[in-house]
């Protein structure tokens, strides 16, 4: 029941969260943090799924009801983590079916709306880094922070923007 009330006032808060432009939200520790609590914990793959989710809204304005999103990565933690931090930027769910995830290698993200579309890759020198890091949770907190500070052209190619 707590857990229920929890969500309840974590989906209010952010559908209150008034609409800023992308470089604003990205400075933003309170997003961040929020994020993380709606998550559980802080990794890089939630703070891609953020970046790349952002930077959707900033193309094609937020709207948790049009827009939608396919995320292809591998299915498990940590790769999965990408879509939680979709879901909480774009308020693309599961639940209104509006997002998906499929089995697949690197990380690829779609975002759809209407008939504009965007296609974000994880570039390769990111995996890269990813992969040299030890195991230990504070490593992966110092790469999500610092991935949170990067540029989206930093972070992911732009493998296709098809704007209306």
């Amino acid at each position: 029941m707590k857990i229920t009330i929890l969500v309840l006032v974590l989906v209010f808060m952010f559908l209150c969260m008034p609409i800023q432009s992308q470089e604003k939200i990205e400075q933003s520790e309170e997003f961040l943090l929020r994020a993380i609590e709606f998550h559980g914990h802080l990794g890089p793959y939630l703070v891609l799924g953020l970046k790349a989710g952002l930077y959707a809204n900033q193309i094609f304005g937020r709207d948790p009801m049009k827009t939608e999103a396919l995320i292809k990565t591998k299915t498990s933690p940590p790769q999965s983590c990408f879509a939680d931090g979709v879901q909480f930027s774009t308020g693309c769910t599961l639940g209104k079916g509006n997002i998906s995830l499929k089995e697949g290698e690197g990380l690829l993200a779609t975002f759809k709306k209407n008939n504009q579309k965007l296609t974000l890759k994880l570039k390769k020198g990111i995996i890269e880094e990813m992969n040299s890091l030890p195991s230990q949770e504070e490593a992966w907190e110092n790469l999500a922070k610092d991935l949170y500070k990067r540029k989206i052209e930093k972070v992911f190619e732009i493998v296709e923007k098809k704007k209306d």
